[in-house]
């Protein structure tokens, strides 16, 4: 006798824990960009060297990603995050430590590792856990990371520069609490598993399952996805590595005062991400990416001209349109390709750090030559590219 449909189900306590999961390890990440005003003065760096360190980073966070990610959707490793998050711990103890611009790299480095191995597999679990609500499970997921993005610049401000850089020891704590997140969702693995296969057995009593799509749509779609995620990433990362660099310089404002601002721009992305993925469960990914990538123009136009006060105004307005435009370009990438979930989360994944690091790289050498005003100012033109979006196949899914 054939078995009844199972009806999706929302696994929200899952869902949280790799929210929390996630916000620990960004946390983590965060700290990296927080301390470079600490690191540019211990060891005297240039912008170059500094968007270098970003650049090792983000292509270790990079390369595996694809990887990880393929490999999963062939053989769950549902404990692969555990062991990611073992080489983030030695990181951040070792960037504590590091007495030589080498060993900063060496230590970037291996954090970045542990979150290449760490997003594949935890993104996988949020799509699994989410009962077809991809927006909401998404927003949770990514919330998290916003969150973690946001306390790095905080910590740094209260603890780090207080404390001085070995307190970054401290923070090893969080790994270790991210680890035994992770290893809960991972019991629940075959849990989450069957439940997805009875729904998708269920459904198929009544259709085929998610449409497969041509080639031709598939290659179109990912080459305009990337090209978006490229415009919004380095507009980003021209605040992740150097906002703190651009308020000193212009304003003149302390580096603990750099630090609240970059973490209420964080705090703006966290509501962002979270607003986005409710509304993309409503209105459709294509709308919100057109309203993400290109929506926040007017507003990049004016910060080059604006003052301080305005500046911080402006900011979280940008970061809280733009914030969106990730998970929504993430989930409608899996609806291109929706029998390839860990591979299509570790290749995005893996580009947005990778694309990160060039980003941080070119533009640390470019306010080197130019100064960092007049990055801010040619950066301000980049959401232009969300015109692409019009070249997007539009993808009929079912709810």
């Amino acid at each position: 006798m054939a078995r009844a449909p199972t009806r999706p189900k929302v696994f929200l306590g899952i869902l949280f824990a790799l929210g929390a999961s996630h916000l620990l390890n960004d946390t983590v990440q965060s700290l990296i960009p927080a301390v470079y005003p600490i690191l540019r003065e211990e060891f005297t760096l240039d912008l170059a060297q500094i968007g270098m360190i970003t650049l090792t980073f983000q292509l270790a966070g990079s390369m595996l990603q694809p990887l990880v990610g393929f490999t999963t959707d062939r053989h769950p490793l549902p404990y692969s995050t555990v062991l990611g998050l073992a080489f983030s711990l030695g990181g951040v103890v070792w960037l504590a430590q590091a007495q030589s611009y080498a060993q900063i790299l060496v230590a970037v480095a291996l954090i970045g590792i542990g979150s290449s191995v760490f997003h594949p597999e935890a993104t996988r679990s949020a799509r699994h856990a989410s009962g077809g609500r991809q927006g909401l499970a998404q927003g949770i997921f990514q919330v998290g990371g916003q969150l973690g993005g946001a306390l790095g610049p905080l910590f740094a401000a209260l603890v780090i520069v207080p404390q001085g850089r070995p307190s970054l020891a401290w923070f090893a704590a969080l790994v270790l609490l991210a680890m035994a997140l992770m290893g809960w969702t991972a019991r629940h693995h075959e849990t989450l598993r069957s439940h997805v296969m009875d729904a998708s057995a269920g459904g198929a009593a009544g259709s085929r399952g998610p449409p497969a799509h041509a080639p031709r749509v598939v290659g179109l779609g990912l080459v305009v996805l990337t090209i978006l995620m490229f415009s919004k990433i380095a507009y980003l990362e021209s605040f992740r590595s150097f906002y703190t660099f651009y308020l000193i310089d212009r304003f003149g404002v302390s580096i603990p005062q750099s630090q609240m601002m970059l973490f209420v721009f964080f705090v703006a992305s966290a509501a962002g991400v979270l607003i986005g993925g409710i509304l993309g469960d409503r209105i459709g990914r294509y709308r919100i990416i057109w309203i993400s990538v290109l929506g926040p123009l007017p507003l990049t136009l004016l910060l080059p001209y604006a003052d301080l006060a305005w500046t911080g105004v402006l900011t979280v307005a940008i970061n809280l349109v733009m914030a969106s435009a990730f998970a929504s370009i993430m989930i409608y990438a899996m609806e291109l390709v929706p029998h390839r979930i860990g591979l299509i989360g570790g290749l995005f994944y893996g580009l947005n750090f990778g694309l990160s690091g060039i980003a941080a790289a070119l533009l640390g050498g470019w306010a080197d030559s130019v100064g960092i005003e007049a990055v801010y100012t040619a950066c301000s033109f980049l959401p232009v590219a969300g015109l692409l979006t019009i070249f997007l196949p539009k993808l009929e899914t079912r709810r």
